[in-house]
């Protein structure tokens, strides 16, 4: 008990459980919404051999590990010869170390997760939608419904259940704002910005062989999660849907 004493009464504490909470919620939202509007895409394509190659497109940076992703997002924004920074000073701007400064570092954070991970959470959602009826669809036309109304009357409808299970283990993930990822990228001039649960258990943990200290911080942690889990799941069923038990 202590130790929790300690870790709550540490300033750093509150500034890296904001810094956790922030860096989730953007890559939740963006990680929820974006699969799923990708989804309604691939599904009307009709034209087989563009639509496989275009999911193989997006599908393979899941499978390319952190450390190599991130060394290439650090070589394109390296800034003396990073393809983006040669851009800029092509068109006559200045440099910008983006990985360095705290005004641009959470959104590469966003923007790069996303890249790697949006066609990945297409594949759940696309089966989803192999297994909506035809005859909706032929229903919806016959009623005069477009391609976008059919979406949103038909489709989304049909997959809500798959949309809300995932939902509910986003939540649960929402203190799991990527190790790997901010460890590989950031430094100590972002740690006001970037520095994570994880990143500071791992530092204060492993580093600076802190083991008390740091479980304490991971625990608390897996607390939070557990609640949110729970809670989503008896918001989910109170409204009339299907939780996860």
């Amino acid at each position: 008990m202590d130790q929790f004493v300690r870790l709550f009464q540490s300033p750093d504490f509150y500034e890296i459980l904001r810094n956790t909470f922030i860096i989730s919620l953007y890559k939740l939202i963006a990680g929820f919404s974006v699969p799923i509007f990708l989804s309604l895409l691939l599904n009307e394509l009709k034209h087989m051999v563009f639509k496989r190659i275009t999911q193989s497109v997006i599908y393979m940076p899941h499978f390319v590990s952190w450390v190599i992703f991130s060394g290439i997002v650090v070589t394109f924004l390296n800034p003396v010869d990073g393809m983006v920074n040669v851009m800029i000073k092509g068109t006559g701007g200045s440099p910008i170390d983006f990985l360095n400064d705290a005004s641009y570092f959470r959104s590469i954070l966003v923007a790069s997760d996303l890249y790697k991970e949006v066609g990945w959470g297409t594949i759940i959602y696309l089966a989803a939608m192999a297994g909506v009826n035809p005859e909706l669809y032929e229903a919806a036309r016959m009623d005069g419904a477009n391609k976008a109304r059919q979406m949103w009357h038909v489709t989304l409808p049909a997959i809500r259940p798959v949309i809300i299970i995932l939902v509910i283990l986003s939540l649960a993930n929402i203190l799991e704002a990527g190790f790997q990822q901010i460890y590989l990228m950031y430094s100590p001039l972002v740690y006001d910005v970037a520095d994570i649960i994880d990143t500071y258990v791992f530092r204060v943990g492993i580093q600076d062989a802190d083991y008390s200290y740091a479980t304490a911080a991971g625990v608390f942690k897996s607390f939070v999660a557990m609640v949110l889990i729970i809670s989503a799941n008896q918001i989910v069923k109170k409204c009339g849907q299907e939780g996860l038990w």
